[in-house]
C-alpha cells in the first residue's frame, strides 16, 4: 500500500457526480484492496498499459456513467439560463425606472414574449426528434438564437504532462488556463450574421486535468455540432534556442515542412503515453479511417482561421513561422469541422516558458485568439445549423 494509493482517497470531490468515496487497505500481505464507492450505475473498463516514457507497467480503471449527459443539450441550457437571467434583470432596472418606464417596459415584455414562444416551439421540435417525428418549421418572420460552438482542446492532461519546460512547467497545466481564459472570452462574445446576432458558446474537450484520447477530442467536438475547434499546446523541442507561436491545419498529403512532421508524429503518440484501451483498438481504428476523410473545404477554412489567428499572435508575441503550416494531425480530422492547432510558444525555451507563467501574457494571447476567430467568422460566416434555440 503505496503513497500514491493512499492520496487517492482525498481526490474524489464531494461534488462528484459519479463516485462518492474510494477505500483502500492493506487487507494481506502482498494484497491491496481498493474500493470504488458509486453514486450512479456505472459501466467499467479494466485494461493493462506495458511501460512507456515515465510510466512503468499500469493497470487502468475507466469508469463510464450509463447515463451520459448531452453535452450539446447542456450548452443550450447554460444559454437559455444565461438569457433568462438578462431578462431577469432588465425587468428589474424596467420597474426601477418608475411611471415613465413603461414603453421600455413594453418593449422588454415582447421580448420575453417571443422568447417563451421560442421555448416552447425548440421543446417540441427536441420532443419531436426523440419520438423520430420531424421537427416543426418556425414560422416565417420568428426569429430564434443559433449558438456559435467553438471547441477548445487543451492539449495532453492527466497521465500525459505533454512537454515539460526546464523550470518544471507543464504543457498541460499552462494550456489548460489559457483555454480557460479564451471560453471565458468566446461566452460572452456574439457572431455577426446579417442583421443578427448569434451568440457564442465554448465547448472545452476537457475542463480539468484529466486524459482525453485524441480520436476521442474529436468525437466530442462532433457531437455538439462545433463550428470551430481549436487545438492548443505548447511546443518543445531539443534545444531551448527555438521560439514563437505556430499554428497548425491538418494535411491530405505530406506535411509543409519536417518540423511540422516532426511536431505531428510527436503530438499523435499522446495516446499511447496516456493508456488508450488496447481492447478498444479495432473500434479507434475505424473511426480513425472515417475521421481521415476529411474533405479539401475542411482543410482550406482551416487555413483560412489559422491565417487570421496567426495575424493576430503577431500583434502581441513572436512567430515561428509566418505562415500556416500542415501535417497529418490526429485531432484534425473532423471532416465537417474547420479545426487548428495552435502552438502558443516553445515552452523547452526558459523565456517563453516564463512568459506562459505569466498572467499578463495569457490574457494577451487569449485576446488574440479571440480576435482572430471573430475576424474568421467577418469574412466566413457560420453555416446553417440544425441546432436553433
Amino acid at each position: 500500500l503505496n503513497l500514491a494509493l493512499r492520496e487517492l482517497v482525498a481526490k474524489v470531490q464531494a461534488d462528484d457526480p459519479n463516485i462518492a468515496g474510494i477505500r483502500v487497505g492493506q487487507n494481506l500481505p502482498g494484497v491491496v484492496r481498493l474500493v470504488i464507492d458509486l453514486k450512479v450505475p456505472i459501466l467499467p473498463q479494466v485494461f493493462a498499459l506495458p511501460p512507456i516514457a515515465a510510466y512503468q507497467h499500469r493497470l487502468v480503471f475507466d469508469l463510464y456513467p450509463t447515463q451520459v449527459v448531452d453535452p450539446l443539450a447542456a450548452l443550450i441550457a447554460e444559454r437559455l439560463k444565461d438569457k433568462q437571467q438578462a431578462d431577469g434583470a432588465k425587468q428589474a432596472a424596467t420597474r426601477g425606472l418608475g411611471a415613465g418606464a413603461d414603453p421600455l417596459g413594453e418593449l422588454i415584455a415582447q421580448s420575453e414574449r417571443n422568447f417563451e414562444r421560442n421555448s416552447e416551439r425548440n421543446s417540441a421540435n427536441t420532443a419531436g426528434n426523440k419520438s423520430g417525428q420531424a421537427p416543426n418549421t418556425p414560422p416565417v418572420g420568428d426569429k430564434t438564437d443559433r449558438l456559435i460552438i467553438i471547441a477548445l482542446d487543451p492539449g495532453h492532461g492527466g497521465e500525459d504532462p505533454g512537454a515539460v519546460g526546464p523550470g518544471g512547467t507543464r504543457e498541460k497545466d499552462v494550456v489548460l488556463q489559457l483555454a480557460h481564459r479564451l471560453r471565458d472570452r468566446i461566452n460572452a462574445a456574439f457572431v455577426k450574421n446579417g442583421n443578427s446576432r448569434l451568440p457564442m458558446r465554448a465547448f472545452l474537450t476537457r475542463d480539468a486535468d484529466f486524459f482525453v484520447p485524441l480520436h476521442v477530442r474529436v468525437q466530442k467536438a462532433r457531437r455538439v455540432q462545433a463550428d470551430l475547434f481549436v487545438s492548443i499546446h505548447a511546443d518543445a523541442f531539443f534545444t531551448p534556442r527555438p521560439q514563437g507561436a505556430s499554428i497548425f491545419a491538418l494535411s491530405q498529403g505530406g506535411a509543409s515542412s519536417s518540423a511540422a512532421r516532426w511536431m505531428a508524429d510527436k503530438e499523435n503518440r499522446a495516446d499511447l503515453i496516456g493508456g488508450l484501451n488496447l481492447g478498444a483498438k479495432k473500434d479507434a481504428q475505424v473511426q480513425r479511417a472515417l475521421l481521415d476523410m476529411s474533405t479539401t473545404a475542411q482543410i482550406n477554412d482551416s487555413l483560412k482561421l489559422g491565417s487570421a489567428m496567426l495575424g493576430e499572435i503577431a500583434r502581441v508575441g513572436k512567430l515561428h513561422k509566418p505562415r500556416v503550416e500542415q501535417a497529418s494531425f490526429a485531432v484534425l480530422k473532423a471532416p465537417d469541422i474547420p479545426s487548428v492547432l495552435v502552438e502558443a510558444a516553445f515552452i523547452s525555451n526558459p523565456e517563453e516558458e516564463a512568459k506562459l507563467n505569466s498572467d499578463g501574457y495569457q490574457e494577451q494571447l487569449a485576446d488574440a485568439l479571440m480576435r482572430g476567430i471573430e475576424g474568421y467568422f467577418a469574412k466566413n460566416p457560420p453555416l446553417a445549423r440544425n441546432r436553433a434555440i
